[in-house]
C-alpha cells in the first residue's frame, strides 16, 4: 500500500510544478504528517524531492527527474492500453495521437510487460454503436472536438427535433458517447454577460449540428463542473420527462423476468419496485411507467401471454383487439 501511494506522489510532483503538502495529502487522501514521512522516505531513496520556503512553497522535483514506468505490474500495463478506446478517438481525429501515444509508453515499458497491448488487443473490443445505429460518426465531430480541446467559443447552427434550425454561441465544454451517439455538452453564451460566463449547461446531438463556426476566442473553463454528474441527472431527467404516463398491468413471472428485456431499464426497476404480492400463481400487479399508451401497446405486445394489461380502458380494449386477430390467423 505504502509503495503504491509512494509512487504516485513521485507522479503527482511530475506532472505538476509544485505541489504543497496539503494539496499532495488532498490527493493521495492520507493526512499531511503522512506525506512528511513519505517525501522524507523518497528523499533517502535518492529521489530528489526538494522542498520550497515560504508563503508560496511547496515540494518539486529538481532537476527534470522523471521515473520510468518500471513499476506497472502487469494488470496496470494492460489497462493503460485498454483504456486507449482507438474507435471513439479516430472519430474525434486522434488516432494518430493515440497511437504515438501507446507506441511511446510501450518504449518505456520492461521487456517483461512488452505483450501487454497484444493480450489486451486479443481479449477486448469496444464496439460503441447500436446494433441497428449508424457506425459513421457526425460530420462536425472533428470540429466539435477541437474546440473541447482549444477551450473555443463557437457558433453552431443546430437542427432541432421539432421547428426551425437555431443559431447558438456556446461554450463547449464536453463530448459524451451513450449507445453509439454523440452528444454535445455545451453552455449557451450569455448576451451582453462576461466572456467566459454561461447560462447554465446544455445537450446538443452531435449529429444534428448543421454547421460550426470557430470565433477565434476562448472562454474561461469552469473547473468546478462535474461531468459524470451532469450526465447522470441529465439521464435521469431524459427518462422522467419520457416516461411521463402509466399503465397498470399484470405480469407472470416469466413476464417480469423479460419486462427489462421489452421496456427502458429504468421503468422496469420502477415497476419491480412498485409490484405487490404476488398471487398463487406467482403473477404481480404492478404500475409501468411509459411513454405513452400507443408505445406502451407495442412495448407489451412483445410478452405474448405473460402480461395483462388492467388499465387503462382503452389500452387493454386495444390489447385484446390485438390478440383476438393474432390468433384468427392462427385459427
Amino acid at each position: 500500500m505504502r509503495a503504491s501511494r509512494l509512487i504516485s506522489l513521485v507522479l503527482l510532483l511530475q506532472s505538476r510544478e509544485a505541489m504543497t503538502a496539503a494539496e499532495l495529502a488532498r490527493e493521495l487522501e492520507v493526512s499531511e504528517r503522512t506525506v512528511y514521512r513519505d517525501v522524507e522516505a523518497l528523499s533517502a531513496a535518492g529521489v530528489p524531492v526538494y522542498a520550497d520556503q515560504g508563503r508560496h512553497g511547496g515540494y518539486r522535483l529538481v532537476g527534470g527527474y522523471r521515473t520510468r514506468l518500471t513499476g506497472l505490474s502487469r494488470e496496470e500495463a494492460e489497462a493503460l492500453f485498454l483504456s486507449g478506446l482507438p474507435g471513439p478517438a479516430g472519430d474525434m481525429g486522434l488516432a494518430d495521437a493515440v497511437a504515438a501515444a501507446e507506441l511511446k509508453v510501450l518504449a518505456a515499458l520492461p521487456t517483461s510487460l512488452r505483450d501487454a497491448p497484444a493480450r489486451t488487443g486479443q481479449r477486448f473490443h469496444l464496439d460503441a454503436p447500436g446494433w441497428f445505429g449508424d457506425a459513421a460518426p457526425p460530420p462536425l465531430l472533428r470540429d466539435l472536438a477541437r474546440a473541447v480541446w482549444e477551450d473555443e467559443v463557437v457558433e453552431l447552427r443546430y437542427r432541432r427535433n421539432r421547428g426551425p434550425e437555431v443559431e447558438r454561441t456556446v461554450h463547449p465544454y464536453a463530448l459524451v458517447l451513450k449507445n453509439g451517439t454523440w452528444y454535445l455538452v455545451a453552455r449557451v453564451a450569455s448576451p451582453g454577460g462576461p466572456r467566459g460566463v454561461g447560462d447554465g449547461a446544455r445537450t446538443y446531438r452531435a449529429d444534428r449540428v448543421a454547421a460550426v463556426r470557430a470565433t477565434g476566442e476562448r472562454f474561461e473553463r469552469d473547473e468546478s463542473f462535474d461531468l459524470p454528474g451532469y450526465w447522470r441527472s441529465q439521464a435521469d431527467a431524459f427518462l422522467r420527462s419520457m416516461l411521463r404516463d402509466e399503465v397498470s398491468v399484470r405480469l407472470s413471472p416469466a413476464g417480469m423476468r423479460r419486462l427489462r428485456h421489452t421496456v427502458e431499464p429504468y421503468a422496469a426497476e420502477r415497476a419491480a419496485e412498485a409490484a405487490g404480492e404476488p398471487d398463487a400463481d406467482g403473477w404481480v400487479a404492478t404500475t409501468l411507467p411509459v411513454e405513452s399508451p400507443e408505445v406502451a401497446m407495442h412495448e407489451l405486445l412483445r410478452l405474448g401471454p405473460e402480461v395483462e394489461v388492467l388499465a387503462p380502458p382503452e389500452l387493454r380494449a386495444r390489447m385484446a383487439d390485438s390478440a383476438a386477430r393474432t390468433a384468427a390467423l392462427y385459427t
